[in-house]
């Protein structure tokens, strides 16, 4: 690996899939088996569905041929309402960076490069869901906290 400097932003591509999901592993707690290996055939059938989707955005960070960092937008078309005139929201998700490689600006500018996207194609806002490491990130970017609540159901 090369020291700390930005590098390039590039879109994934579909030979990108196995790095990928390396490294949105990355995410989750390795001690916890959400799906065992059952969640990686998934992941990677489902990126290579939406890869070149225009209503998806992924880009990535590469150095020396291998992603090191990635982040996703997806368009969401739903009920215009007050906060979403024309009911168009996109989804930032999977936002990570190799942790040898974080804090140098890899993240910001995944998330600048996504908000411009969404910009580009009429979204009214950016949404997401951000851990306490990610929080600054993203509040730099502009977001703010809201009030309401997440829930979920696991089926």
């Amino acid at each position: 690996m090369s020291g700390p400097r930005e590098r390039p932003l590039r879109l994934a591509r579909l030979e990108d899939a196995t790095q990928l999901v390396r490294l949105w592993s990355t995410l989750f707690d390795p001690d916890e088996d959400a799906g065992g290996a059952a969640w990686v055939a998934h992941a990677h059938a489902w990126f290579a569905g939406v890869v070149d989707d225009p209503t998806a955005r992924f880009p990535v960070v590469e150095d020396g041929g291998e992603v090191v960092a990635t982040a996703i937008g997806t368009l969401e078309v739903g009920v215009p309402n007050p906060m979403c005139p024309r009911g168009r929201t996109v989804q930032l998700k999977n936002v990570v960076t190799r942790p040898e490689l974080r804090g140098h600006g890899h993240g910001t500018a995944l998330v600048r490069d996504v908000v411009d996207w969404a910009r580009s194609v009429d979204a009214d806002r950016v949404d997401l869901s951000a851990t306490p490491e990610g929080r600054g990130i993203y509040e730099k970017a502009g977001f703010v906290l809201t009030s309401a609540p997440r829930m979920k159901l696991v089926l």
